[in-house]
């Protein structure tokens, strides 16, 4: 065999997984572009994305390791690029973020007023806001990410806004509402939801860099970084839905990778960011105890405490804001609700909730007590893919967290439950969709024990060295 044949080889793998990709990037500009008004567009989209994906990172393994980083980081731009193709397709999520930064250059705190007060009615960009016709109706979906349509409002008028729950107080911690201001700074009023969406960019790319950054200071291919950089839910939630979820998927990122590098500190300001972000990160903490942990929950701590200053000061506890009501509206409390799907099928629907919290409570002792102090991220995939198939919240941008630690661990099986949380979320309250989410989640906790039995089998007969 000719020295130029694996050089060959190498090249048509390389050249295979960039038409993967290529093709993956028209998948999901194809879904999100198309009338989202079709309901079945999303499903059958998503699934069609995440049909390429597997095999795209399957084929990326065979990418020659100098051209690797840089096919990886291409691939994550086309993906990008084509996600903001168009406006939010699936969640209106961005246009609170969008209201609240407004607001908040107009120097009024996001807490103290509801995107419904006529107050605040000469700041309403009409992207976010339109009057209602003669007849007190809005118009068939003037938003491309949804109508919210609300009726008792001061005058009984009606709203027509993009924003959901237009009556109720802004949902978010203090650190996300200064990413909210921090986005909508530069951009005039008439900019619309690509802001959002370009920022969403931006952090994906960020969280490939610093991934492609680590794999090469640990000796570990570069291919890896596809299961963040080219993933479908990346895609979908982080850029074109714009979730804020990004932010804190970096942030809980960037303090699991500094604490391993042994500066605890920066790891606890990191990590308290990220809860003051989008409190759900804090499911990831167990696995960060093990190293000066009082100085580690105490930075964090200090740090989320300080983002709520300016708020507390002009709003104080309104800061609190929807979510006490928003936790219960959303079905924490166990009863109907599509929470806690798998545990139900198992127990009563009161019992759900109690018993996801004492099978919370174990899992977070267990990787507490056995966390890697070299590898706390295989402590915190399992800690995060155990909650979401505990809880089963049906909203895909949650397993954002998820799939960093994915790459950082290795344990590709547990992207699975991205995909099936994106179907419970596009299918909804359906029967089929109910079945669809049982079905989805039993088969992801199955192949998440084939491959623990897998793997450990592997463990246990591979040759010692002598």
């Amino acid at each position: 065999m000719s020295e130029s044949t694996p050089r060959r080889a190498s090249g048509i793998s390389a050249a295979v997984a960039l038409a993967l990709v290529a093709l993956l990037a028209v998948v999901i500009w194809w879904t999100v572009t198309t009338d989202p008004s079709a309901e079945w567009v999303s499903p059958l989209g998503t699934l069609a994305a995440w049909t390429v994906f597997v095999p795209a990172a399957l084929v990326a393994r065979r990418i020659p390791a100098r051209y690797a980083a840089a096919v990886v980081l291409l691939g994550s731009l086309l993906v990008g690029v084509a996600a903001i193709a168009a406006p939010p397709a699936t969640s209106n999520d961005s246009a609170r973020y969008a209201w609240d930064g407004i607001v908040q250059k107009a120097g009024i705190s996001p807490y103290a007023h509801v995107p419904a007060d006529e107050a605040l009615r000469p700041l309403r960009p009409s992207w976010l806001f339109q009057d209602a016709g003669p007849d007190g109706t809005c118009h068939t979906n003037p938003f491309p990410t949804g109508t919210e349509t609300t009726s008792n409002i001061p005058g009984g008028s009606t709203l027509c806004t993009a924003i959901n729950r237009p009556t109720v107080p802004t949902v978010y911690p203090a650190a996300a509402e200064l990413y909210f201001l921090a986005v909508r700074l530069i951009p005039g009023s008439e900019v619309g939801f690509v802001a959002f969406q370009l920022a969403g960019l931006l952090l994906s790319l960020a969280v490939t860099v610093a991934l492609l950054a680590f794999l090469r200071r640990t000796g570990r291919p570069a291919h890896q970084a596809v299961w963040w950089g080219w993933s479908p839910l990346v895609a979908f939630e982080a850029i074109n839905g714009a979730h804020v979820d990004a932010l804190g998927t970096a942030l809980a990122l960037a303090a699991a990778l500094l604490l391993v590098g042994g500066r605890t500190l920066g790891s606890g300001v990191a990590f308290g960011a990220a809860v003051a972000t989008k409190l759900i990160p804090v499911i990831s903490a167990p696995a960060l105890l093990y190293r000066r942990p009082v100085r580690f929950v105490a930075a964090a701590t200090a740090t989320f405490a300080v983002t709520y200053v300016p708020y507390v000061l002009a709003s104080g506890w309104a800061v609190l804001g929807y979510l006490p009501e928003y936790l219960r509206s959303e079905g924490y409390d166990g009863q109907d609700s599509p929470r806690f799907t798998l545990l139900k099928l198992l127990l009563p629907a009161g019992w759900a909730g109690p018993a996801a919290l004492v099978l919370l409570l174990g899992l977070a002792l267990y990787v507490w007590r056995t966390t890697d102090a070299a590898r706390p991220w295989d402590g915190q995939v399992l800690m995060v893919g155990g909650t979401l198939l505990i809880v089963s919240p049906s909203y895909p941008w949650y397993a954002l967290l998820l799939l960093p630690f994915v790459v950082l661990s290795a344990r590709y099986e547990f992207t699975a439950i991205a995909p099936v949380l994106a179907l419970m979320y596009l299918t909804g309250a359906e029967p089929y969709g109910q079945l669809a989410a049982r079905l989805g989640l039993g088969a992801a906790v199955v192949l998440l024990l084939v491959a623990a039995m897998v793997r450990r089998r592997s463990r246990q007969f591979r040759p010692s060295i002598t």
